[in-house]
C-alpha cells in the first residue's frame, strides 16, 4: 500500500491484533491512549481519516465515562458493527482489569510491591512527557486560529487557576462554539479543510467524505431497540447478582458512577471514595490511594481504579469463602457495570453523530470543546508534573519537601525522544519503568 492508495478493510481477526496490542500499550491516562490512536489508526494504517477521529473523538469527550475508551468503541464499531464496538472496548480494558486484579490479590497477601513502586517512579515522568505530547499533537490540529487558541487558553486559565469544574467548561467552549459558528462559521470549521488529512497521511479508508456504514444509519426504531437491549442487559446482569448483597450493591452504586463520569475518572473520583470508603467500608482511605497510584501506571483508562475498589471490596465483605474468587467476583462486578453503559452511548448515539457530520450547527460546537479540551489537557500535564517533581507536596504546600530532579530529566528526555526523535510511546515507557525500577532498586532503595 503506498499513500496515495486507500487502504484495504481489513476483517475483524485482522483488527483484533491491534486492539488487543492497545489495550497493553495504553498508558498515560486518555491524552495518552487518545495519541497512540491517532498514530497508529490516523497517520501508519489509514483506516480512519483526521476529520471523522475528530469528529468521533468531539462527541466521545462530551459523554460521561472514559473518552479514549468510548472512542474505541466508536472506531470499532464503524468498522465492524457491534461486533467491532464490543471487541475494541473490551479488549481496551480487559489487560487493565487483569493486571489491576493481579495487583490486588498481591497487595493483599504481602502488603508491599516494591518492584512495582520502583515502575511507578520511572513511568510517572514520562507520563507527564506523553499527555504534555498529546497536548501538542491534538492542539497543532485543532486550534487553527486564534479564536480556538483563545479558547483553550481560557479552558486551562478556568480549570488551573480557578478550579472551575470540567463539565462547566465543556458547556461554556459549547455554547461558545454555538454562538461563534453563527458569528464567525469559518472560524469553527474543524479540521482545518478537507484536504489536509490527505496532503499528511494519503486518503483512508474512512475518509472525509466517506457515506457512514449501513449499521450506522440512524432510524428511530433502532435507537429505541439498543436503549431497550441495554436496559434488559443491565437488569438481567443485577437480577443474576442479586443473591449477593455486596455484589448488587457494587452493580447499583457504580452504574451510577458511570452516568457521573463527566469530565473524566478524576471528575468522579470524589464520589467513588465518598460511596466505596465512608458509606460501603469496601475499602480504607489508604488502600484507595493505593488503587488510583495503581491505576495511574497500569494500562487502561484511569477509571479503571474500580476494579482495584471491587476487588477489595469483595474480599472485604466475604463475598465467596475463597479470597480469591471473591475479589474477582467483586472486581467484576465493578468494572461491568461502570463501563456498560458506554457501549449504549456509543451503539445508540453513534448513528446520530454520523448523521451531523458537516452541518455546522453541529460540528461548531464540538470544535469550541475540542479546543478547551487541549487547555484541560495541558492542565493534566501540570498536575502530573507537580506531583511526580515534588512527591511530598500538598495541596496546602505546594513545594513541600525537596525538588526531586531525576523525574524532570526523565519527563524532558521522554518528550524529546517522541517529539523531535518520534520514538514510539510504548518504547519510551518501558524505558522510562527500567530507568524507575533500576534506580529505585539501588540508589533509591
Amino acid at each position: 500500500m503506498t499513500d496515495t492508495e486507500r487502504p484495504a478493510h481489513p476483517t475483524l481477526a485482522e483488527a483484533f491484533p491491534y486492539w488487543l496490542k492497545l489495550g497493553f500499550i495504553s498508558f498515560g491516562g486518555p491524552a495518552g491512549q487518545i495519541a497512540m490512536m491517532h498514530q497508529e489508526l490516523v497517520e501508519r494504517r489509514r483506516w480512519i481519516s483526521e476529520h471523522r477521529f475528530l469528529h468521533a473523538l468531539n462527541y466521545c469527550m462530551l459523554l460521561p465515562g472514559p473518552e479514549a475508551t468510548q472512542l474505541a468503541i466508536y472506531i470499532g464499531w464503524l468498522l465492524h458493527g457491534i461486533r467491532g464496538a464490543v471487541t475494541a472496548g473490551v479488549l481496551f480494558f480487559l489487560p487493565g482489569f487483569a493486571l489491576l486484579s493481579g495487583l490486588a490479590a498481591v497487595y493483599l497477601a504481602y502488603g508491599d510491591v516494591p518492584l512495582v513502586q520502583g515502575l511507578f517512579y520511572g513511568i510517572r515522568p514520562a507520563v507527564v512527557a506523553v499527555v504534555l505530547f498529546a497536548a501538542w499533537r491534538i492542539g497543532s490540529k485543532a486550534l487553527k486560529n486564534e479564536l480556538l487558541y483563545g479558547i483553550a487558553a481560557l479552558a486551562f486559565i478556568g480549570i488551573f487557576f480557578f478550579k472551575i469544574d470540567f463539565p462547566w467548561i465543556v458547556l461554556a467552549a459549547g455554547l461558545l462554539g454555538a454562538v461563534g459558528g453563527r458569528l464567525a462559521p469559518a472560524k469553527f470549521k474543524g479540521g482545518g479543510g478537507h484536504g489536509a488529512s490527505h496532503k499528511q497521511y494519503g486518503p483512508a479508508l474512512i475518509d472525509d467524505d466517506t457515506p457512514p456504514p449501513a449499521h450506522a444509519a440512524f432510524s428511530w426504531t433502532r435507537l429505541a431497540a439498543m436503549v431497550a437491549a441495554f436496559m434488559a442487559v443491565w437488569a438481567l446482569a443485577l437480577f443474576a447478582i442479586g443473591g449477593a448483597p455486596t455484589l448488587y450493591a457494587m452493580g447499583d452504586f457504580f452504574t451510577k458512577a458511570a452516568f457521573l463520569t463527566i469530565g473524566g475518572a478524576y471528575a468522579v473520583l470524589p464520589y467513588v471514595y465518598q460511596g466505596a470508603v465512608e458509606h460501603h467500608g469496601w475499602l480504607t482511605g489508604a488502600q484507595m490511594m493505593d488503587g488510583l497510584a495503581l491505576g495511574e501506571t497500569t494500562p487502561g483508562p484511569l477509571i479503571m481504579v474500580v476494579t482495584w475498589v471491587g476487588y477489595l471490596g469483595g474480599v472485604a465483605k466475604q463475598v465467596f469463602g475463597n479470597p480469591v474468587a471473591a475479589g474477582l467476583a467483586g472486581a467484576a462486578a465493578a468494572t461491568f457495570f461502570t463501563f456498560l453503559p458506554s457501549f449504549l452511548f456509543i451503539l445508540a448515539g453513534g448513528p446520530m453523530v454520523e448523521s451531523t457530520r458537516g452541518d455546522i450547527k453541529f460540528t461548531a460546537p464540538l470544535t469550541a470543546i475540542t479546543a478547551a479540551v487541549v487547555g484541560v489537557i495541558v492542565n493534566l500535564a501540570v498536575f502530573f508534573a507537580w506531583h511526580s517533581f515534588w512527591p511530598r507536596a500538598t495541596a496546602a504546600e505546594p513545594f513541600a519537601g525537596t525538588f526531586d530532579w531525576l523525574p524532570l530529566v526523565v519527563a524532558l528526555a521522554s518528550f524529546l525522544a517522541m517529539w523531535k526523535y518520534k520514538v514510539d510511546i510504548m518504547k519510551v515507557i518501558a524505558a522510562c519503568a527500567a530507568v524507575g525500577l533500576a534506580y529505585t532498586l539501588t540508589l533509591g532503595g
